[in-house]
């Protein structure tokens, strides 16, 4: 029988995505590297290219495996709750690994897992509501869009830098010509990390997508 090599248990895909997942979460974007990942596998090189052979290949890796953690919609649920749920599970999972989005940039995230737990239950679920196709794809890419947007414009994780740069950034402005800027930074500064931003927008989302809403 051939020898079970130990580097083929280190190398799963399930653990090559967590460890990914750490090392990005660790050191941001520019820390996942393949040799920095094989080495904190404790793997060879050559070993971790046969499982991912790109860096393409290793996102979708990582992106599908998030995707998995997605939640099921609740027995019952109407399409408003549903939807909520569903597209507020993703923010969160993608708020909790700020990193990833970045590296992703414009590749489009189509893995199996996001695909059954979240594209096509949403948009199945539109179409049993009444949704025309074009209606039901139109309203899943606002939502989606807006909550890619959402989690990848700051690190939530830790959101004080972001709010010091924002105010350094508007006090130095000439309140001659940016009165409101200048005028308004308490209310401002605290709106760039407010997650209730977020769930706002995605509710008004929701309320005029939904066919039982009263301008459906």
């Amino acid at each position: 029988m051939p020898r079970h090599s130990p580097s083929l248990d280190r190398a799963t895909p399930d653990r090559i995505a967590e460890t990914a997942l750490t090392l990005v979460d660790e050191g941001g974007p520019e820390a996942l590297t393949f040799r920095a990942l094989a080495a904190r596998l404790g793997i060879s090189l050559a070993s971790l290219q046969r499982r991912c052979t790109d860096l393409a290949g290793l996102l979708d890796l990582c992106l599908d495996h998030l995707a998995a953690r997605l939640p099921d919609a609740e027995p019952g649920a109407d399409w408003a709750t549903a939807t909520e749920a569903r597209f507020t599970a993703l923010y969160r999972l993608l708020v909790a690994h700020p990193g990833l989005p970045t590296l992703r940039g414009t590749r489009p995230w189509l893995g199996p897992n996001l695909l059954a737990r979240l594209v096509e239950p949403q948009l199945a679920d539109s179409l049993a509501a009444g949704m025309s196709p074009q209606e039901a794809i139109a309203a899943y890419r606002r939502m989606y869009l807006l909550t890619l947007g959402s989690a990848s414009f700051v690190d939530h994780r830790d959101p004080k830098p972001a709010r010091a740069a924002t105010r350094t950034a508007l006090a130095a402005l000439d309140p001659d010509t940016f009165p409101v800027l200048t005028g308004h930074l308490a209310a401002i500064v605290p709106a760039v990390t407010d997650h209730e931003i977020y769930y706002g927008a995605l509710r008004q989302l929701i309320h005029a997508a939904d066919p039982a809403g009263p301008t459906a």
